[in-house]
């Protein structure tokens, strides 16, 4: 998903529930996970290249790093562990079919009966069927052709050459993508709100005050 969709994905879930310094850090570190060097032999970060488990994995890592970060007063490395995971958490919405599978059950073609599906905001992340469906995949990274689709003039020739199972061609990155975007972005921002109470569950009341920088939502 492209940088500005993860800003804007912050804000929508997690806009005053931080100081704005706490979520200047989160941000960053969410975006960051982005740079050049973060999309060569990371899939990971990005549940790339059918990497569910070792995506899920790293999702982990780095809350354990967050919270650990946090009982030893350093809210600044945990807040950019935070930020770490939820770019994770919210290209598994742009990189994986989980969308498509969850639209398909609203074709009229089988024979349920929905004339249209519903609306994005009402697009259920963490449906366990899908989550964990032997048809849920994620794009294939095939470089170096895959660079090819970054280059926009170059984005016809690349869509040509690569197979249908490539990043290129699966991904929800933006809205040029078609309307699937707004159920990836809408689910992202569900799944965002989601990492945030898996992650403060159990806090202390200390704890919650240095993550969230003295604010007193959450």
């Amino acid at each position: 998903m492209l940088s500005q969709y993860h800003i804007e994905i912050m804000l929508a879930s997690l806009g005053g529930r931080f100081s704005p310094r706490a979520m200047s850090v989160i941000t960053h570190a969410n975006i960051n996970q982005d740079r050049i060097a973060g999309q060569f032999g990371h899939d990971e970060y990005h549940f790339d290249n059918n990497a569910f488990d070792k995506s899920y994995a790293y999702i982990e890592e780095q809350r354990a790093f967050a919270i650990s970060s946090l009982r030893s007063g350093n809210a600044d490395a945990a807040w950019q562990a935070f930020g770490r995971l939820l770019h994770t958490a919210q290209d598994f919405y742009a990189h994986s079919n989980y969308i498509t599978l969850w639209l398909s059950r609203f074709d009229p073609s089988t024979g349920l009966g929905h004339a249209a599906p519903p609306p994005p905001p009402e697009v259920d992340p963490m449906d366990p069927s899908l989550i964990h469906s032997p048809d849920l995949r994620s794009g294939k990274v095939y470089y170096p052709f895959e660079l090819l689709y970054f280059v926009r003039q170059l984005r016809p020739l690349a869509l040509r050459i690569l197979p249908r199972d490539s990043h290129a061609w699966m991904n929800l990155d933006s809205p040029a993508q078609g309307f699937k975007f707004d159920y990836a972005i809408q689910a992202a921002v569900k799944r965002t709100v989601i990492e945030f109470e898996i992650t403060t569950q159990g806090f202390s009341e200390e704890m919650r005050r240095l993550f969230l920088d003295g604010q007193a939502g959450g």
